[in-house]
Protein backbone atom coordinates (compact mmCIF):
# COMPACT_ATOMS: atom_id res chain seq x y z
CA UNK A 1 0.00 0.00 0.00
CA UNK A 2 1.53 3.38 -1.02
CA UNK A 3 0.39 6.59 0.91
CA UNK A 4 -0.46 10.05 -0.93
CA UNK A 5 2.13 12.57 0.34
CA UNK A 6 1.21 15.49 -1.54
CA UNK A 7 -0.65 16.70 -4.74
CA UNK A 8 -1.29 13.08 -5.50
CA UNK A 9 2.36 12.38 -5.71
CA UNK A 10 2.36 8.58 -3.53
CA UNK A 11 5.44 6.88 -2.01
CA UNK A 12 5.72 4.71 -5.39
CA UNK A 13 6.01 8.43 -7.15
CA UNK A 14 8.92 9.05 -5.05
CA UNK A 15 10.87 5.86 -5.32
CA UNK A 16 10.84 6.02 -8.74
CA UNK A 17 12.25 9.42 -8.61
CA UNK A 18 14.87 8.23 -6.63
CA UNK A 19 15.83 5.11 -8.90
CA UNK A 20 16.02 8.00 -11.98
CA UNK A 21 18.19 10.38 -9.53
CA UNK A 22 16.71 12.28 -7.16
CA UNK A 23 18.52 12.85 -3.90
CA UNK A 24 17.20 16.10 -2.03
CA UNK A 25 13.64 16.97 -1.10
CA UNK A 26 14.49 19.92 -3.49
CA UNK A 27 14.72 17.42 -6.24
CA UNK A 28 11.01 15.74 -5.14
CA UNK A 29 10.05 19.74 -5.19
CA UNK A 30 11.35 20.20 -8.32
CA UNK A 31 10.14 16.71 -10.49
CA UNK A 32 7.12 16.21 -8.66
CA UNK A 33 6.01 19.28 -7.05
CA UNK A 34 5.89 17.71 -3.23
CA UNK A 35 6.06 21.07 -0.59
CA UNK A 36 6.08 23.97 -3.52
CA UNK A 37 2.64 25.33 -1.87
CA UNK A 38 2.05 24.86 2.06
CA UNK A 39 4.67 22.90 3.05
CA UNK A 40 2.69 20.41 5.48
CA UNK A 41 4.31 16.85 3.54
CA UNK A 42 7.62 18.18 4.05
CA UNK A 43 7.63 15.70 6.93
CA UNK A 44 6.43 12.70 5.19
CA UNK A 45 8.07 13.86 1.93
CA UNK A 46 11.49 13.91 3.62
CA UNK A 47 10.66 10.29 5.46
CA UNK A 48 9.98 8.67 1.91
CA UNK A 49 12.75 9.94 0.70
CA UNK A 50 15.15 8.77 3.27
CA UNK A 51 13.29 5.23 3.28
CA UNK A 52 13.57 4.90 -0.76
CA UNK A 53 17.13 6.54 -1.18
CA UNK A 54 18.15 3.66 2.02
CA UNK A 55 16.24 0.91 -0.15
CA UNK A 56 18.30 1.93 -3.41
CA UNK A 57 22.01 2.32 -1.52
CA UNK A 58 21.20 -0.99 -0.35
CA UNK A 59 20.46 -3.06 -3.79
CA UNK A 60 23.48 -4.47 -4.99
CA UNK A 61 24.96 -2.84 -8.05
CA UNK A 62 25.40 -4.71 -11.01
CA UNK A 63 29.39 -4.52 -11.53
CA UNK A 64 30.97 -6.63 -14.83
CA UNK A 65 32.21 -9.74 -14.45
CA UNK A 66 36.39 -9.54 -13.75
CA UNK A 67 38.39 -11.26 -16.91
CA UNK A 68 41.56 -12.43 -14.93
CA UNK A 69 44.21 -11.44 -18.02
CA UNK A 70 46.33 -14.63 -19.25
CA UNK A 71 49.70 -14.99 -17.87
CA UNK A 72 52.45 -16.31 -20.07
CA UNK A 73 55.59 -17.71 -18.34
CA UNK A 74 59.22 -16.20 -18.94
CA UNK A 75 61.86 -17.57 -20.58
CA UNK A 76 65.06 -17.35 -18.36
CA UNK A 77 66.61 -15.50 -20.89
CA UNK A 78 63.84 -12.73 -20.61
CA UNK A 79 65.23 -11.84 -16.85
Amino acid sequence: MYVCVCNAVTERHIVAAVREGSTTLRHLRRDLGVTAECGRCARCAHDCLRAALAEHTSEPAATPPVVARPTFPLALEAI
